[in-house]
């Protein structure tokens, strides 16, 4: 989430269960893969403890935990992060067409149709995924295989707007998640109670993209201060989830390439 110097130090990753998660410091931390307990304190959070022992001390705190922020920092936004099964299909692209790779093929996203995706790229496959949320989804404990039902509601997807992969064959899948907040914006913020400690997340299925730009802001929140944008405040940040859904351009769902 943006380089913060020296002594400060990013914790992200996953949780192993409530109250912990697990986390990848800075190299300069000595840090790898480890399990974090969440942030304590009354008002400024002094150091962190992992399960294996270690501590990690710095002036400045920022949790980027994905879709386990909600459990890692529960004062802060337990109920406020909507954890989303998404799944995504990979379609073989045919041998020598190159329609559907970049530079012929962008990504690509049907409004109407709530289906995204990519081009093949590196010869991975032609990404389909529903931009539609998906059943919440616990990441630690959930279900990760594709459904029957997903991968039938992609190929007529694709019969109806990409003809010449109707039956193309499927090369990988796998099951993500949206950290959805009420609102769909990111949710960057210093922590209610702990003046040191900053969450940064909320990506709402866009996250990755984003990602230098919230690492840019964030960093600049945290060292230099100043009022931030109140759109990625705690207090916009409900715990009913909603959603706008915009219009897509084309309403004919016609043929985006034709056979």
């Amino acid at each position: 989430m943006g380089d913060l110097g020296a002594r400060e130090r990013s914790a992200h990753g996953k949780t192993r269960g409530a109250g912990s998660g697990r986390r990848r410091g800075s190299g300069r931390s000595g840090l790898r893969g480890s399990d974090v307990r969440s942030p304590e304190g009354k008002t400024r959070l002094g150091e962190i403890n992992t399960a294996s022992g270690q501590t990690v001390r710095a002036d400045h705190f920022v949790f980027a935990c994905g879709p386990w922020l909600g459990k890692v920092v529960p004062e802060a936004l337990e109920g406020r992060i909507f954890p989303t099964r998404q799944q995504v299909i990979f379609f073989g692209v045919p041998a020598g067409d190159s329609r559907f790779a970049p530079p012929a093929m962008p990504a690509w996203i049907d409004f109407d149709g709530n289906f995204y995706g990519m081009p093949d790229l590196e010869t991975r496959g032609f990404k389909v995924a529903a931009d539609a949320h998906g059943p919440a989804f616990d990441p630690d404990r959930g279900e990760r295989v594709v459904t029957l039902e997903a991968i039938r509601e992609a190929r007529t997807f694709l019969a109806r707007r990409f003809p010449g992969l109707k039956a193309a064959p499927i090369v990988e899948t796998r099951v993500c998640q949206y950290e959805n907040t009420s609102n769909g914006d990111f949710v960057i913020d210093r922590h209610p109670s702990l003046e040191n400690v900053w969450v940064a997340g909320g990506g709402s299925g866009h996250g990755f993209k984003h990602g230098p730009a919230v690492g840019e802001y964030t960093a600049e929140r945290v060292l230099k201060g100043g009022d931030g944008e109140p759109r990625f405040s705690l207090a916009t940040k409900g715990k009913v989830q909603k959603r706008v859904v915009q219009s897509s351009v084309d309403t004919q769902n016609r043929p985006l390439i034709d056979t």
